[in-house]
């Protein structure tokens, strides 16, 4: 006889292991060996940013699915804490945390330019960077682990708000943070965007933007972007993935032991 706890537990949703629908796509164009390699986890926005970038610039790139909660020898050895995102780059050279990879990616100085030229607008997108990670990024985090339906209310609405703040920041017409062209800012906050309707939506009834705002003009934008079209997997690799974070379940992630203890992003 099955204890009934037991069968309970192996019912649980669990994070995935391999992309699929468009992601697996991208996984087998960019698995044979590269000079620059990205180790990855298909479930995981703070890859997604570092993956984007390389499919906007079109650099030559290898991509590397690893599980990060196994911490295989061959992610050790690239990024010591055992965390994705992390490039290597040649035979000695790696570096890990997306931001900062996405800002190498810029100094490389080849393909699309995600960061202005001009010296104070590019100060401008990094400022409004910093917004995502600081408040935005740990705000969805903490609507999406409550579990009292109250307080799921005033972080919906702090949520909101973080969002309501780049967005009065952006361009007025857009449709990305700049204008037409996808950039900086916009990579920094898609996968967040992406992971509104297929996490916070079934998980905490996120609702849709208002028609014809500025807001729903830019959702539109990034989920119609090729880059991130090829980096998404299908919904229920999110839905499933996201289930531990939905529940509070216990040592989840780091990012969510933070969350919890009301620490930045780890």
């Amino acid at each position: 006889m099955t204890d009934a706890n037991q069968t309970n537990q192996t019912e649980k949703k669990t994070y995935h292991k391999k992309a699929t629908g468009n992601a697996l796509n991208t996984v087998k164009k960019h698995a044979k060996e590269e000079d620059l390699k990205l180790y990855g986890s298909c479930f995981c926005p703070f890859v997604q940013r570092v993956w984007i970038s390389l499919e906007i610039k079109q650099i030559p790139y290898q991509y590397i699915e690893v599980d990060p909660y196994k911490k295989p020898q061959s992610l050790l050895e690239v990024n010591p804490r055992g965390l994705v995102p992390a490039l290597r780059h040649g035979p000695t050279w790696s570096c890990h945390e997306s931001s900062v990879l996405m800002e190498y990616l810029e100094d490389l100085n080849v393909g699309q330019a995600l960061l202005p030229s001009n010296p104070q607008a590019r100060a401008t997108c990094r400022l409004w960077s910093d917004h995502i990670n600081r408040n935005i990024i740990p705000a969805f985090y903490r609507f999406l682990q409550e579990q009292d339906a109250q307080k799921q209310v005033t972080h919906a609405s702090e949520l909101q708000s973080e969002i309501d703040k780049l967005v009065a920041a952006a361009d007025p017409t857009g449709p990305f943070f700049l204008g037409p062209a996808m950039s900086f800012v916009d990579v920094q906050v898609a996968p967040w965007i992406i992971r509104l309707n297929r996490v916070l939506k079934p998980y905490r009834g996120w609702p849709e933007p208002e028609e014809g705002s500025r807001w729903a003009r830019w959702l539109k934008a990034v989920e119609e972007d090729e880059a991130v079209l090829a980096t998404t997997s299908g919904d229920e690799l999110y839905l499933d993935s996201y289930e531990r974070y939905a529940e509070n379940r216990p040592n989840t992630s780091q990012l969510a032991n933070a969350v919890n203890s009301g620490r930045g992003l780890p």
